[in-house]
C-alpha cells in the first residue's frame, strides 16, 4: 500500500482579519504622519503599551464565566493569571498612568497608534483587528480640555484635506443624556436606559419621527424586504415628546448649537445633572467660538451618544458628510470616523486618588476609506526599487558593489548621517538569472522605474546600460515591429564607468539614474497639476 501523501495546509485568512498592501500600508502612513504633526503642534507625546494587558485591567467585555473571552481574545499564563489583547488604547493608558503617576507630568499629554482587537463577530466592514490613532490629556479637570480635543479634532479633518462642510465635530455631555434618563423616571432601570440610549443614537439615520417610534412601541424596518421589528423602550407619550423636542432641528442646518443649548434647558431645565452639563456644553462652544471655531466646524448637538460606559462628562463624533454608496446600492451619509470624551473614572480604578481625563480615538481604517472616497489619499503603487539585473552569477561582488554605491548616491545625509528624504531603494535581483526576459518581468511587477544592465561586453568596454522603464513603455506603446522597437532600444542609455585612467568610476551611473528618476517627480508633478 502506498504512503499516505501529507495533506496540504489550506491558506486561507482567518475571519474579521484582512490582509494590507504595499500601497494601503504607504497610503496608511501617509495619513498617520499628518494625524502626528497635528498632535504634536498641540504639545502630545508618543507612549506605546503592550498589545496585552491583564483582563482585570481592561474592566469591560467580562462575562459572568470562567474564561473571559467574550468581546475580547483571552489566554492564561503559566502563572494562572488571564491576559487579553486589548480592545481599545484607553483602558491601558489608565493602566499605564497609574503605575508611573509619580513620575508623569500632570497634566499628562500623549499619544498612541496601535491595533486593537475585538473577539465579536465580523461582517461588513467589521473587523476583528483594526489600527487606532488616539490622543488624551490625563489630570486636566476643567472643560477646556475637552474644548482643545474638540478643535484638535477640527485641525485633524482640516489636515487630511477633508474642507470644512463635508465634516464636524459633534459634542454632547453625558451628564446631559444621564440627567435626561432620570428626568423621565428610569433611574436605576438599567435595560430601558439602554434601549432609550440606543434609540437616540439612531436619531441621524432615522430622524425624529424613527425615534419617536423607537422610544416607544417600536419600529418596524421595511428596507430590503425585510420587515425586521426593533422592540421600544414603550415609554409614555408624554415622555417621548419632552425627549424628542430636544432634537427638532439637530442636524438640518436649521438649529445652531446655541439653540440647542437652550431647547434642553427649556425641556429639561431645572434637574441639576442636566444643568451642570449644559454649562459645561457651553463653556465648551464658548471656547471653541473664541478660537475661531463656529458650529459649521465644532457643534453642540444633544444626539451624540457614545457606547463605552467609562465617559463620565463631555463626549465628541467626528463626523463625514459627505455622501456615499453602501452596499445596498443607496446613498447614505459617510458618518463617524472617531470619537470620545471625558473619562474621569477610569484611572481612578487603579488609584484611591480622582484622576480626571479626556481623549479621542480616530479609527484609522474607516477614515482611511473616507479619504479614498474624496480621492484625499493617494492610494496608487508607489515606484519601486532600481533593480541592478546579473547578467553573470560569478560577478556577484561587481552587481553588489553597483548597488552600494547607487543606495549611497541616490539617498544623501546630513553631517550626522541621517538620511534626507524619503527613501529611494535598490536592490541586486536575487532569483535565477539564467533568463533575462524574467529579470525584467520581475522588475516591471515590482513597479522599478530603472534597470541597470552590464553583461560581459559592457564590462570590457567599461560601461553600464541604464534602462528607464517609464519611458521605455511610452516608447514601446507606439512601435508595432519588433525591428523597429530594437532599433529604439526603447529607454536605454550607455553610461561610462571608467575613467581615463582606466580605473571604475560609478559616479556617471549614480548621475544617470538621479536624472531619470528627476524626470519622472518632474511628470508627475506636471500631471498632478
Amino acid at each position: 500500500m502506498a504512503p499516505k501523501k501529507p495533506s496540504r495546509v489550506k491558506a486561507r485568512q482567518p475571519r474579521g482579519f484582512v490582509d494590507r498592501t504595499s500601497a494601503d500600508l504607504a497610503a496608511q502612513e501617509r495619513m498617520l504622519g499628518i494625524i502626528r504633526g497635528v498632535y504634536e503642534r498641540y504639545g502630545f507625546e508618543p507612549v506605546e503599551t503592550p498589545l496585552f494587558e491583564y483582563t482585570d485591567a481592561l474592566g469591560k467585555f467580562l462575562p459572568d464565566s470562567d474564561r473571559p473571552n467574550e468581546g475580547v481574545f483571552s489566554l492564561q499564563d503559566d502563572d494562572e493569571a488571564w491576559l487579553s489583547l486589548r480592545y481599545d488604547l484607553t483602558a491601558p493608558l489608565a493602566r499605564y498612568v497609574a503605575e508611573n503617576f509619580e513620575d508623569l507630568p500632570k497634566p499628562y499629554r500623549s499619544y498612541r497608534a496601535g491595533y486593537v482587537f475585538r473577539n465579536e463577530k465580523p461582517g461588513p466592514g467589521r473587523f476583528r483587528q483594526f489600527m487606532q490613532f488616539d490622543a488624551d490629556i490625563v489630570g486636566a479637570p476643567n472643560v477646556s480640555a475637552d474644548a482643545e480635543m474638540a478643535m484638535m479634532m477640527a485641525d485633524t479633518m482640516e489636515a487630511l484635506g477633508i474642507p470644512r462642510g463635508q465634516y464636524v465635530i459633534r459634542v454632547n455631555n453625558r451628564k446631559v443624556l444621564d440627567g435626561i434618563l432620570d428626568a423621565i423616571g428610569l433611574e436605576g432601570d438599567a435595560p430601558r436606559r439602554l434601549t432609550v440610549l440606543r434609540a437616540l443614537d439612531k436619531f441621524d439615520k432615522f430622524g425624529v419621527d424613527g425615534v419617536r417610534l423607537l422610544l416607544g412601541k417600536g419600529r418596524l424596518d421595511e428596507s430590503g424586504g425585510k420587515g425586521d421589528f426593533t422592540k421600544g423602550a414603550e415609554l409614555a407619550d408624554e415622555a417621548i415628546e419632552r425627549v424628542v423636542r430636544i432634537f427638532e432641528g439637530v442636524g438640518t442646518g436649521s438649529r445652531s448649537g446655541e439653540a440647542s443649548l437652550a431647547g434642553v434647558a427649556e425641556a429639561f431645565g431645572g434637574h441639576a445633572t442636566i444643568d451642570d452639563g449644559l454649562a459645561e456644553l457651553a463653556d465648551i462652544r464658548a471656547s471653541a467660538v473664541a478660537a475661531g471655531y463656529g458650529d459649521d466646524r465644532i457643534l453642540i448637538d444633544p444626539s451624540v451618544v457614545r457606547g463605552l460606559e467609562y465617559y463620565t462628562g463631555p463626549v465628541f463624533e467626528a463626523e463625514l458628510l459627505f455622501d456615499v454608496v453602501n452596499e445596498k446600492g443607496q446613498k447614505v451619509q459617510f458618518g463617524s470616523v472617531g470619537g470620545g470624551g471625558r473619562y474621569d473614572g477610569l484611572v481612578s480604578r487603579f488609584m484611591s486618588t480622582p484622576v480626571p481625563a479626556t481623549g479621542f480615538s480616530i479609527g484609522v481604517s474607516r477614515l482611511q476609506t473616507a479619504l479614498k472616497n474624496l480621492g484625499r489619499l493617494d492610494a496608487t503603487e508607489r515606484s519601486g526599487p532600481v533593480v541592478v539585473t546579473v547578467m553573470d552569477r560569478d560577478r556577484m561582488a561587481d552587481y553588489q558593489r553597483m548597488a552600494s554605491v547607487l543606495r549611497d548616491g541616490l539617498n544623501p545625509r546630513d553631517e550626522s548621517g541621517a538620511y534626507l528624504g524619503p527613501a529611494i531603494p535598490v536592490e541586486v535581483f536575487q532569483g535565477n538569472p539564467k533568463q533575462f526576459g524574467k529579470q525584467l518581468q520581475y522588475a516591471d511587477r515590482r513597479n522599478a522605474p530603472v534597470v541597470v544592465i552590464q553583461g560581459g561586453d559592457e564590462k570590457q568596454a567599461g560601461k553600464v546600460q541604464v534602462k528607464d522603464l517609464v519611458e521605455g513603455k511610452r516608447i514601446a506603446d507606439g512601435i508595432e515591429d519588433n525591428a523597429e522597437w530594437r532599433e529604439a532600444r526603447a529607454g536605454q542609455e550607455l553610461v561610462d564607468v571608467v575613467d581615463a585612467d582606466g580605473n571604475e568610476d560609478l559616479g556617471n551611473l549614480v548621475g544617470a539614474v538621479r536624472a531619470i528618476l528627476a524626470r519622472h517627480a518632474a511628470e508627475r508633478e506636471t500631471a498632478g497639476r
